[in-house]
């Protein structure tokens, strides 16, 4: 596995932190709990991109957390349910992995379907799995926070994998948020414009199709905001002072009120 940390690390701290990643992932494999491993090392896996990463992200069925956390909690980590949609943690000092069980916005559950196109890679001589091509694209998709964009990934996946995705699924994962794969597909194309055909071509005319079906139909009857499924804060005008619907809350979404105010602080908390 290649990992990179900042500048600062000694050649200790990162065979340290290597030590911390193969513990985890050598308990969680004895303990028999399905995993994928995503993040940077995945992309790297996936496109050849190699860059900064400060932790390890593992991908996890959200009925696996608990025993995930007991058996990490009895081997000495230090663990904790972040928050309660979508993340756990677990520490050893300065390292620590990320315990993904769906996305902030809590969208993109990982289900069966992310196990069953996972892809075969090794860290450390540890034979793991990696997160699909296609669910990672559908999870980095709602990405667009101030402070982050993962849009670059995107088009790098886009521009390494397009011709192995399966774009039928990808589809599927988008569902009724077909609007935001297509935004990412013409940025695509404005990024690389002599790649443009790495697209299938049924794939944009079915998503432009859609559109015009979309605008030339009459509006919903509801004032829904799905900004808040791209970022947390940015929207937040939205549906606490302009009266839009939370698209984040069931029943349009995943998440309750509850979580909603744990993720998204009111502002001026702590």
């Amino acid at each position: 596995m290649i990992m990179h940390t900042s500048p600062e690390h000694s050649h200790y701290d990162v065979s340290e932190c290597m030590d911390f990643y193969r513990g985890v992932l050598t308990i969680l494999s004895d303990q028999k709990v399905p995993f994928l491993v995503g993040g940077g090392y995945a992309l790297f896996v996936l496109t050849g991109i190699s860059r900064m990463t400060k932790d390890l992200d593992l991908f996890i069925r959200r009925e696996d957390i608990p025993r995930t956390l007991k058996s990490l909690a009895e081997a000495g980590f230090e663990t904790e349910l972040a928050y309660s949609h979508w993340l756990a943690k677990a520490r050893k000092g300065d390292d620590f992995v990320d315990l993904i069980f769906s996305s902030g916005n809590g969208h993109c559950p990982v289900d069966e379907g992310w196990f069953q196109n996972a892809v075969s890679a090794t860290i450390g001589g540890l034979p793991i799995k990696l997160a699909p091509a296609e669910e990672m694209i559908w999870q980095k998709s709602f990405i667009m926070e101030r402070e982050r964009y993962d849009g670059a990934d995107i088009a790098h996946l886009f521009h390494v994998r397009a011709r192995t995705l399966d774009w039928n699924r990808l589809l599927r994962r988008f569902g009724s948020d077909w609007r935001v794969l297509l935004s990412h597909l013409i940025l695509f194309g404005f990024i690389y414009p002599g790649e443009q055909r790495l697209v299938p071509v049924g794939v944009m005319q079915e998503l432009i199709d859609r559109l015009k079906r979309e605008v030339d139909s009459p509006p919903p009857a509801d004032l829904e905001c799905g900004g808040t499924l791209l970022s947390r804060e940015q929207y937040a005008v939205d549906v606490n002072d302009w009266n839009y619907l939370d698209k984040r809350l069931v029943p349009r979404g995943e998440m309750t009120p509850l979580q909603v105010a744990e993720w998204t602080p009111p502002k001026g908390s702590a």
